[in-house]
């Protein structure tokens, strides 16, 4: 049955119990002998209490709601539209029929009764509804045995949801909650079994297979140590994620989701200086260069919201600058927002764009940073990383923009590969150019960003999905991470810290095993590692290493009045080293299309001494590798003689 139908059976309903309760109440008023002239009137006081009383319904949009969830507000909504629709019949006869035709006589108490009796049948009638639905929405074969933890609003909305949605595939049977005077007690017919520490026993009692976490507005420790305490059920487990969908009323099934490693890695809210942000952003025209990108194009929905004077998107990918260009439109209609398709390497493009527009901000995001694919193409990552950052900076200086940031990343620290070490030299590039020019230069450097194009985690993700295997480069690789929404906001925050020439540095919190993240992930989805979803271990790719650096040693660190950000200390580089470090790049990009790879490497270790390729790491590891094997092989044979 669909809406307009249901509408009609309920309005038929509505007008045959109308009636029937102002028959009845003229029943009770004559003791079940209602002569004339009262017969006579009958019909129309019928007729004119229902028009009311269908009325007042419709404006107070009781054929609008869902009666499978009626609540006592549905309830207080039908009593004040009945009493409304009576006091409006009892105003139109006594002060205008009346008036016309004063033989229509109407017993006063026929209007209390009628309107008592109408209360009692038609919000009577949806209760029962709603009991006979929830009778039927019973667990059913489809559904999944859940335990929610949370006894408190949150996880009350999260019942209620599941309990009634034809379409979820969730079904709670039970509740945990750490405060004590909760304990079995009943919350809409669910208990609460125990608190958090009684997880794992009331899973295995009840035959729980996913848990629904239920505490949007817990602490970072308080999610971990309740994840600590699911793995070890070996269901799956979801989390109700944000306060914000709370407040804001969009609590919905599809609010409950997997379990990321964002939630593994949780972190205490950021705090931003907002005064000092919009002091530096307000009213001004700002570009974002890789505005596509996924740093880039968070960045774009972040400074949004401090009101710039225009927002210049630009990017070389044209698909991903319309998509976040439709984004920001949408969710920003005042904003002054230009879309320019445009590649770093073209400078007299680059030209055109700063005299046009005249930024005052820069924020450079655009950049290769795929570490094994720039391992193959490392020209592809000197003209963009080298060439284009220095183009985009050159053109601040020329057009005298008041501030540059530049994101940079852990591996320019120490760099075994091509990526890092050309981020290294783009560092060292705004750092010479800050000494010359009035422009502000800084970098940004932080590890690895979850959710960004090429990160780790959706591919685990995808994995995961897939059946596996998971595979992982080496059981002892570590790495920082930081969701994008995180680093983004840091790197506007810098932007307000910067003075000239310093690479500040995110806290990155503690390094992380990769291998741990996906045995938690694997586990989280209700699954076993190497038994459901296999893991393998493939060896280090080309150009990296087992642990990343986010200081270089002469750097040093210091601290900002900001308690997760640092600044590292202004290179030392000389103009003329600098002029002799750009001389060998220039070289090698007019040697474009004639280079290998291997000369490409071999010039940047020559002008990066901390620059040291991982292949040779690599080739020691290898041969470390077979003559272990080989001496393994030997006493085998000397065992067998």
């Amino acid at each position: 049955m669909n809406r307009h139908q249901r509408t009609f059976v309920l309005i038929c309903f509505d007008i045959l119990m109308v009636s029937f309760s102002v028959y009845l109440s003229f029943l009770l008023r004559f003791d079940f002998d209602v002569r004339p002239p009262f017969t006579t009137f009958l019909p129309y006081v019928i007729l004119s209490q229902v028009l009311l009383t269908i009325s007042c319904f419709f404006y107070f949009k009781i054929y609008k709601r869902l009666w499978q969830y009626a609540s006592v507000g549905d309830i207080l909504t039908i009593i004040k539209s009945v009493l409304i629709a009576t006091a409006l019949f009892f105003i139109f006869h006594h002060y205008i029929v009346k008036y016309f035709i004063p033989e229509i006589i109407v017993p006063r108490s026929t209007y209390i009764i009628s309107a008592m009796i109408t209360i009692m049948i038609i919000g009577g009638s949806r209760f029962i509804w709603r009991i006979v639905r929830s009778s039927y929405l019973s667990i059913q074969p489809h559904h999944r045995r859940a335990l929610i933890v949370g006894a408190g609003n949150t996880g009350s909305m999260v019942l209620k949801e599941l309990r009634h949605k034809p379409n979820s595939e969730y079904y709670p049977v039970a509740f945990v909650d750490d405060d004590p005077h909760k304990y079995m007690l009943e919350i809409q017919g669910v208990c609460v079994l125990g608190n958090r520490h009684d997880i794992p026993s009331i899973v295995e009692k009840l035959k729980i297979e996913d848990i629904i976490i239920a505490l949007p507005s817990a602490t970072r420790d308080e999610i971990i140590e309740i994840l600590e305490i699911c793995k070890k059920t070996g269901v799956k487990v979801n989390i109700i994620p944000r306060i914000n969908d709370l407040i804001n009323g969009n609590l919905s099934i599809s609010s409950i989701r997997d379990v990321s490693v964002e939630d593994l890695l949780g972190r205490e809210p950021v705090k931003l200086n907002l005064n000092e942000i919009a002091s530096y952003l307000f009213d001004k025209v700002v570009l974002v260069t890789g505005a596509g990108g996924s740093i880039g194009s968070e960045l774009c929905r972040q400074i949004s919201s401090f009101r710039p004077k225009q927002l210049l998107l630009l990017g070389h990918g044209e698909n991903s600058i319309y998509e976040i260009e439709l984004e920001l439109r949408k969710k920003f209609p005042e904003l002054l927002i230009e879309p320019i398709i445009a590649d770093i390497q073209d400078k007299n493009r680059l030209r055109q764009v700063f005299s046009y527009f005249n930024p005052e901000v820069i924020f450079h995001a655009a950049a290769h940073k795929h570490v094994p694919l720039m391992e193959k193409n490392p020209m592809e990552a000197i003209k963009n990383n080298i060439l284009g950052t220095k183009n985009v900076a050159e053109c601040a200086h020329e057009f005298n923009a008041s501030r540059f940031v530049m994101i940079s990343t852990d591996k320019a620290v120490n760099p075994t590969n091509v990526m890092g070490a050309t981020k290294r030299i783009a560092e060292l590039i705004i750092q010479s150019l800050d000494k010359i020019s009035e422009t502000q230069f800084s970098a940004v450097r932080f590890g690895n960003v979850l959710g960004s194009r090429g990160s780790v985690i959706p591919i685990f993700k995808k994995q995961i999905k897939e059946g596996g295997p998971v595979t992982i480069t080496h059981p002892d690789m570590v790495r920082y991470f930081m969701t994008i929404p995180e680093a983004v906001q840091l790197v506007i925050q810098t932007g307000a810290l910067a003075r000239g020439g310093e690479i500040f540095i995110l806290d990155m919190g503690k390094p992380v095993k990769i291998a741990d993240l996906a045995y938690d992930l694997i586990k989280l989805s209700g699954l076993d590692p190497n038994k459901d979803i296999k893991i393998v271990f493939t060896g280090i790719r080309p150009g990296e290493k087992l642990f990343e650096e986010l200081l270089t040693n002469e750097e040093g660190t210091s601290a900002t009045k900001h308690d997760r950000i640092y600044v590292g200390k202004p290179s030392n580089l000389s103009a003329d080293q600098f002029a002799t470090m750009m001389a060998r790049i220039d070289e090698l990009l007019k040697k474009d299309g004639s280079v290998t790879p291997s000369e490409v490497k071999l010039t940047l270790r020559q002008i990066l001494p901390s620059y040291s390729s991982s292949e040779s790491l690599n080739e020691a590891t290898r041969e470390a590798l077979s003559a272990s094997l080989e001496m393994v092989a030997t006493i085998d044979r000397k065992a067998n003689k």
